[in-house]
């Protein structure tokens, strides 16, 4: 993002400060560029009943208007209602008898001068009809339950266009989401915990850090100051030379001569430096047995590097796949990945630790030229009729590579009869697990089953809380779940799957705005993972019990 003329940051800078420390220029400008659509209810839920869920979505879209997403959709046909007004912040007395969608999406617009928005009072299953209007969103947040002739077609043509859904439920105290990514889903900065990212080259360092180790000189001639602020990383290599002259030139290569190593330095300490201490081999007796071991790659990143998209490319290929490629190419060459070029906090003096940090930076620099190099060439051997990649790009990917991740995601998880049996499996072994909140997730589906059956029919009569048809759906649902063993569930289960039915008939379908909003905040984080592409997203369901405070997530 751009800097003002006179070198301070920018009014958009100064507005999303704290979040640019999260997901950096490159986030914000992907955020930016989103455009999210939100899809609420079909219609009440039964006959007497004025809900029509939808605040988990608002909330979830408050939530992305505020950082700054580029613009929003609102599809939902609704008018409000005086029960829109207890639990949805985002609408106002004078809202009463107009359409939701145009209400909700005003006030969420006030939040954010800079979001553009619009909204839509057309059944989502109209506007599916209409070749152009899903392909000009990013994301798709959905507030169940819908009926499935609703869903379903939305589900396929959002899978068929490699656009990301959210489907969820707020009911009472519970809430579920669950998350639909393309079959390859690609993320370069994972964001891994800091202490996983160093890598200081100690085993194999390149000419230019041998020379500043070299430099040194004899450590016994420094005076206590000098002793007490060289950089750990050059005592580290230093040390290591010396123990190669003991040691037929080999380094420490398991853990006892680590560990003797690690004493060998400790003993080089000054015990009596009245300048400040030896803080700085304390460092580098901590740092033995992380930094000297020799680069190995991690079989996550090995994987990729193995995928025949990886390896096999085309004029059709994306970027990442051809960076990964120009990566593995790298890798094969030098026995290891570029450089990211940080280096870790140390003690030393300021001019010492500023050389130190332009010798890893230069280093990362030449590999991410060497890796753009090859990035130019695959383009033009590919023949590809798309603008180059960006050198920003390449650049992340190298500073990122020994932790780019690729997700395949699976669709929306269903129980029915036309569920893959992989997900039916897991779902049962799950409700086996005593304290699982599984059967939460069971629950929502039977509740899909009642709203969807009572929406479908004509009249649209029926009460939400009708005994014979909570009654046929948990059948349904059960005899799914033993479909393929047709082993009885235990007691336990069962009744964890009726008391979260109680909770769900006890709210008649309806949404408490505490657990919306909670829920809604647990679902824009995860639309900001997808959006920016960036950090760990949910794979790929959720569940919140908002009575015990308590989340689980599962791999359906």
């Amino acid at each position: 993002m751009a800097q003002s003329f006179h070198g301070g940051p920018t009014s958009k800078e100064r507005k999303y400060d704290r979040q640019l420390r999260l997901w950096a220029a490159s986030g914000q400008q992907a955020l930016e560029d989103s455009r999210v659509l939100l899809v609420n209810s079909d219609g009440p839920l039964g006959a007497n009943s004025t809900d029509v869920p939808g605040v988990v979505g608002v909330e979830a879209l408050k939530n992305l208007v505020l950082p700054g997403i580029g613009a929003f959709t609102i599809v939902d046909p609704a008018t409000v209602t005086e029960a829109d007004l207890g639990v949805n912040f985002f609408l106002e007395e004078e809202s009463l008898g107009k359409s939701r969608a145009e209400e909700t999406c005003r006030l969420l617009r006030e939040l954010n001068p800079d979001v553009q928005g619009w909204w839509n009072t057309m059944p989502i299953a109209d506007l599916l009809q209409a070749p152009d209007f899903l392909p000009q969103h990013n994301l798709v947040i959905v507030s169940g339950p819908t009926k499935r002739s609703s869903l379903d077609p939305l589900i396929q043509q959002a899978q068929g266009l490699g656009i990301p859904i959210l489907y969820t439920h707020s009911v009472g105290f519970f809430a579920t989401f669950s998350l639909q990514l393309p079959a390859e889903f690609p993320i370069v900065e994972t964001h891994p915990d800091p202490d996983t990212t160093q890598d200081l080259r100690l085993l194999n360092p390149w000419p230019e850090l041998v020379a500043a180790a070299a430099a040194l000189g004899n450590l016994d001639d420094m005076d206590d100051h000098q002793h007490g602020h060289v950089p750990y990383t050059l005592l580290l290599l230093h040390f290591l030379e010396q123990w190669k002259q003991s040691h037929g030139g080999n380094a420490p290569s398991n853990y006892k001569e680590k560990t003797e190593f690690r004493e060998f330095v400790r003993s080089k300490a000054r015990t009596n430096n009245a300048e400040g201490g030896e803080e700085n081999f304390d460092e580098a007796v901590a740092a033995v047995l992380k930094t000297i071991s020799p680069f190995s790659l991690r079989s996550t990143v090995r994987e990729i590097f193995e995928l025949e998209q990886c390896q096999n490319l085309n004029s059709a290929s994306v970027d990442f796949w051809i960076i990964a490629h120009a990566i593995h190419f790298f890798y094969n060459t030098h026995g290891v990945l570029p450089l990211p070029g940080s280096l870790p906090d140390m003690k030393a003096q300021s001019a010492d630790y500023v050389s130190l940090q332009n010798i890893y930076k230069a280093k990362a620099r030449r590999d991410v030229e060497e890796v753009t190099s090859t990035v130019r060439q695959l383009e033009t051997q590919l023949e590809r009729r798309v603008p180059p990649i960006p050198d920003r790009d390449i650049e992340a990917f190298c500073k990122n590579a020994a932790h780019i991740k690729v997700v395949h995601g699976r669709q929306i998880p269903q129980i029915s009869s036309n569920s893959d049996p992989v997900t039916l499996r897991a779902i049962r072994s799950q409700l086996e697990i005593p304290e699982s909140l599984v059967s939460i997730f069971i629950a929502t589906q039977i509740l899909d089953g009642v709203v969807d059956e009572i929406q479908n029919e004509s009249k649209n009569q029926r009460s939400i809380n009708d005994d014979a048809l909570w009654k046929s759906h948990t059948e349904r649902i059960l005899a799914l779940l033993t479909r393929d063993d047709p082993t009885p569930l235990d007691s336990e289960a069962r009744d964890n799957i009726d008391k979260a039915i109680q909770e769900l008939r006890r709210a008649e379908g309806g949404e408490l705005h505490n657990i919306a909003s909670l829920a809604g905040g647990l679902v824009a984080q995860e639309s900001l993972k997808v959006i920016t592409k960036q950090y760990g997203p949910l794979d790929n369901t959720c569940v919140f019990d908002g009575a015990r405070s308590r989340s689980e997530m599962y791999r359906l």
